[in-house]
């Protein structure tokens, strides 16, 4: 039965225009970042951090697209194609690694507010708006400046015995974090509001008269009924935290260098957008493809997981 429903599933979405559509641009995406470090060894692709000898024109500025540089070269005479093909490991990763920390977050937060009701419905939901006031890049800007490798003390002075001393250094797992944290709000928000219509439903009620437990209810009875949401909502996060991602890597609180980011390399072409339009173009379109193809996706995946979503369309 799951298997007959899994092939109806597969085949409405392949039927589906905006999902296909969106699902070949992330296999793109998805593949380039995969077999990146395989075509630079067969020589396919540049050394995304190689400064060549003849990446610069007579004068000192970035070569345009060519022959030899098939997308142009960079400020330092880097590879373009190179950092951009690079630069999507870095995105996606920090983009699906944050998305699964905020999903986990909003997830757990809505579930809980939704299913208890009551003072801790008005809790955590206090909590979640006042999140939602702060802008997320803002909030995300002062958690990623705090990363300057300043040591944390977790532990008062009198307790010497008990040493937990944290450095906050700046990487790929301090910014999974930090855009995870400013992102779950409106996951948290939407998972309450299903999880609400769902908790006085005739399954629930038979659950809880069989002595089951919250958490297995919420686990093993909720879960499943919202599970088409929480797909949804993963792959539309996915294109937030890839802009957010960008954002704070053009504001140079993002993946330090000399990762090929993709908002780092829009930042460093600015000052070339005359010139060199290439270094800021190729980049941009990078982040415009990833973001589209995530959100028809995600649209594509809502329209064949929610029958009614086609028609309040």
């Amino acid at each position: 039965m799951l298997l007959g429903i899994s092939s109806n599933i597969g085949y409405s979405l392949i039927r589906n225009r905006m999902a296909c559509i969106g699902g070949l641009l992330v296999l793109v995406l998805v593949g380039m970042a995969l077999f990146a470090p395989f075509l630079s060894e067969v020589g396919l692709l540049e050394n995304p951090l190689e400064q060549h000898s003849l990446g610069l024109n007579e004068d000192g500025l970035p070569r345009a697209p060519g022959s030899t540089f098939r997308l142009g070269t960079d400020n330092l005479g880097r590879d373009v194609l190179s950092r951009v093909i690079f630069g999507a490991r870095i995105s996606l990763t920090v983009g699906i690694v944050a998305m699964l920390t905020a999903v986990f977050i909003g997830v757990s937060i809505g579930a809980t507010a939704g299913y208890f009701g009551g003072w801790i419905n008005t809790l955590l939901m206090r909590c979640t708006d006042v999140m939602m006031t702060i802008p997320g890049l803002l909030l995300a800007i002062a958690f990623a400046g705090l990363m300057d490798g300043r040591i944390v003390h977790l532990h008062p002075d009198s307790l010497e015995w008990h040493s937990l001393d944290i450095p906050l250094k700046r990487g790929l797992i301090t910014i999974f974090l930090v855009i995870g944290i400013v992102s779950w709000t409106w996951i948290a928000r939407v998972i309450r509001g299903q999880v609400l219509s769902l908790r006085s439903r005739e399954f629930v009620d038979s659950a809880r008269a069989l002595g089951c437990s919250h958490f297995r209810i919420i686990l093993r009875h909720i879960m499943p009924n919202i599970l088409p949401t929480i797909i949804v909502l993963a792959s539309l996060s996915t294109a937030n935290t890839v802009l957010l991602d960008a954002g704070l890597s053009y504001l140079g609180v993002g993946v330090p260098p000399p990762s090929p980011s993709w908002g780092t390399m829009i930042a460093e072409g600015q000052a070339y957008f005359i010139v060199s339009p290439h270094m800021t173009i190729v980049p941009g379109i990078a982040i415009i493809l990833t973001v589209v193809g995530f959100n028809l996706l995600g649209q594509g995946m809502q329209e064949v997981l929610d029958p009614y979503a086609k028609g309040k369309r």
